[in-house]
Order: structure tokens, then sequence, then C-alpha cells
């Protein structure tokens, strides 16, 4: 069957528009399907008009709207952390001179500390990155205010479009609505400079930098300004990510469907889906083998990872690093693809973690390079040179390791949940009995206030 170009479509209606002077790559479909099941959910719908012309942000009727309440966690506990604590140190021996007078503020954690300014504080959920210098935390005592009711604020740098507020600018500092109004938002994921969202429907939507393919819109977005230097057409409102593929043995390109997206993993520059059946869904940039396919070739759209696609083998949780991906199968077994150290060899399709089999996993968390993971009741933790002390093992303890180990400055103590930025970590760690409160306060406090 010939293939058909998909040229002036919208993911949200109306034609796309060309930036002048420009020339944008055209992405092809693989089957006429394809193509009309991609003009059938891409129908135009009502809504204020963005920045971006042509482009409506996703609108639905109030009174068709799903009415949730969005669960608080129930993890509960006292934070930890450990690693880096100043940007500026990573990758130096000493603090910066300008901030001579917080040398002591500079210093990396090399072991777990009670995070004192919050030290009385019940934390019920902490959130970081692999690209992260910044953490967030929910606590048992308040509600977190932006999600009360499924609508998403967000802010920071929106050099891409990467906060969905319909313009592009150098950076918002305070947090503002995304121009969306559909279903309420379940799930958010971030990579370098892209975001995600699912609503309560199983919907996902992108927007930011298209740049590898990573947003899901069968184009990289790639097209020549001025002076023949690359730009790219970014998405500045969430745009719903309509075509779900798969790729036989022999190169045919088959759509999904069917696809209810139950949770969202975002690393640099890509993406991992979990549907409602189990499925694990990949794009993005494709090198070092992240995307699990047996190649490195970029993905424009989400493509099945076969591995998870058998009864019984499905996935029950996800996971992204920088440039790896993660997931925990249905009977309980860790799989990793791509690297996390780009001196070694990479793992080009899912392969079981030997070194963790028979472990039941609570939560895992990737960094830079390194990996956290909460397992019965220890937690497990491993990564390459050069690290600043995420790991957790301690003063005067080896600093890195290729295989996973054991924390053992967390001896007694149980880890609800595990959190790696850039370079540190965060544990909320249970406190319900005497025991493990007196384990707790045995720990150095940190509190760069009075250091």
């Amino acid at each position: 069957m010939p293939r058909k170009k998909v040229t002036d479509v919208s993911g949200n209606g109306g034609p796309k528009r060309k930036r002048g002077g420009g020339k944008k790559k055209d992405r092809e479909f693989s089957s006429d399907d394809e193509f009309d099941d991609f003009e059938q959910e891409n129908a135009k719908k009502p809504g204020k008009p963005a920045a971006k012309a042509g482009l409506q942000p996703v609108t639905v009727a109030d009174d068709v709207k799903e009415k949730i309440n969005l669960e608080v966690p129930k993890v509960k506990g006292q934070l930890l952390v450990f690693g880096a604590t100043n940007w500026d140190l990573i990758g130096r021996k000493e603090v910066p001179k300008q901030q001579a007078a917080y040398r002591n503020l500079g210093q990396n954690l090399w072991g777990p500390h009670r995070y004192g300014c919050i030290n009385d504080v019940q934390v019920s959920c902490v959130v970081s990155g692999p690209c992260a210098a910044h953490s967030l935390i929910i606590t048992t005592e308040g509600k977190l205010w932006s999600w009360e009711n499924g609508t998403v604020y967000s802010f920071g740098e929106n050099k891409l479009g990467q906060l969905g507020q319909g313009n592009q600018t150098d950076a918002v500092l305070s947090p503002a609505t995304i121009q969306y109004n559909g279903q309420p938002i379940v799930k958010v994921a971030c990579g370098a400079e892209f975001s995600m969202i699912v609503d309560c429907k199983g919907n996902l939507y992108s927007f930011g930098c298209p740049e590898y393919g990573q947003l899901g819109h069968n184009s990289d977005g790639k097209f020549i300004a001025r002076a023949q230097r690359i730009e790219f057409d970014c998405e500045l409102i969430p745009r719903r990510v309509a075509i779900f593929i798969e790729k036989t043995k022999d190169g045919q390109v088959l759509p999904v469907p069917n696809v209810v997206a139950r949770d969202v993993a975002c690393g640099a520059n890509h993406t991992l889906v979990l549907d409602s059946q189990k499925r694990v869904f990949s794009w993005g940039f494709g090198g070092y083998g992240r995307l699990g396919h047996a190649e490195q070739k970029d993905e424009m759209v989400p493509r099945l990872v076969k591995l998870f696609d058998f009864p019984g083998r499905g996935a029950t949780q996800i996971y992204c690093g920088y440039q790896c991906s993660f997931a925990v199968s249905e009977t309980g077994g860790l799989f990793f693809w791509g690297v996390t150290n780009t001196s070694r060899e990479s793992t080009m399709y899912p392969k079981a973690v030997q070194d963790l089999c028979g472990w039941k996993i609570r939560s895992l968390a990737c960094g830079k390079s390194s990996i956290i993971i909460a397992a019965d009741d220890s937690t497990i933790s491993w990564g390459p040179s050069p690290t600043f002390g995420e790991l957790g093992y301690g003063d005067n303890k080896p600093k890195s390791s290729t295989t996973a180990q054991e924390v053992k400055t967390l001896d007694g103590v149980y880890s609800e949940q595990v959190v790696m930025g850039y370079s540190h970590s965060l544990v909320i760690a249970r406190q319900d009995t005497e025991q493990e409160k007196e384990k707790l306060k045995k720990l150095l406090e940190y509190n760069p206030r009075t250091l």
C-alpha cells in the first residue's frame, strides 16, 4: 500500500504554522488506516486561541469532566538526604571561592543524613529526576495545592515551550497553569526539554521540544532557519499522542489500538509509557539502546517493547534514567536496558538484572549514572565513578560500585520511597515503631542554616 505523507496536520486542530524562510521535515505513516486514525484523533476542538497560530488548547466542557479525587500517597516517614548538596561543587574538589563563607554548605554527604530543618515533618512523597539538581516534597499535613483537582501548574525554564503555557520565554519564576482544560491530570513527567501528562481517561499529551521525536508526534520538528541554522518547531501547548505502533520482524508497522496510559516516565530525551494492559511503549532518542528495540534508531511515535507483550510477562512499574530504562515485570523481576556508563557496552533490549533476582522491588530511582532501589528490608545502590555521595555508602568507604550493593549505612532503616536527582538521593524512611525512630535518631543531621 502506498505511504501517505502527513502534512499540515495539527495535534489539536487547524493547519500547523510553517516558520518563515524555513523548511519543516515531514514524516510518513506506513498505512492509510494509520493516517486516518491520526486525523480522527486530532479533530479540531473548541477553545480559546493559543499563542501558536492554528493550535487550540485541549478543552472539555465542565459538565462532562470526570469528578475525581486524587489520593494522597499512603507512604509517610522521615526524609533522609545524601549526595551532592551544592551544584557548583559537582566535578570540583573545593567549593568555589565566592561561596567560601558557606564551605560546609557545599560538602558532599557520603552517608544518609536527617534533613534538620524538616526533622519533625512527616513526608508522604518526594520527587526529583535524572537531570535535576532540585527536589519537591509533599507532607502528610498538607495537600499539594496545585494537584487538588487535577490541575497542572508549571514553572522554570521555558525556552522550548516545555511548560505548556503557549509561549517560549527564558523562564517562568512563579507557577502558572498550563494551557489545558481537558480531563483532570493524574500523572506528569519531565524530560530535559519536554513534558508529558496523562489524564484520568488514560490519554497522553506532550509539549516542548520535539527533537529526536521525543514528543511522539511522528516528527522531530526540525526546520532550517536563517543562515542555515537548524531550529525546532516546538509544541507550546499539550498535544495528544495519537498513535501507538508495533514493528514486526520483517519491518512492517502496525497500529496498536486501545492504549490507555496508566503511567509515564521520562529520561533526558526519551519516554516510557505503561498502559492498562501492562504493555510498555518507548520512543525518542534511541542512542545506547535506551528504547529497548535492539537498535539505536530514534522512534518518532510510541513503539511497543515486545518483551512485555506476552501473557503473564507484562510490566507493573516503569522508570527512566538519564539514558537508560527499567521495568518491573508481573513476576517481580527487574529488567534494564540502555547504559549508565557510556564507556561500557550498551544493553540494547530488556535484560533481567541477575543481581536482584528474588528481591521484591518497592521503589527505584535513577540519577545521571547511578541507581538506588528499595527492596524488601534493604536499600540497594550502584553507579560508576565519579559519584558525589548519592550511593550512600558512607565516609571512608568506596565511593562507587559497578555492581549492586546493599547500603549498609541504612541497615535497620525501612525505605518507603527512594528518589535520585542528578547527583543526590532522597529516602523516605519509615518511623512507625520506637526501634525505627531510635535508629533514625542515630543518623547525622544535615542543616545548611547552622553549618
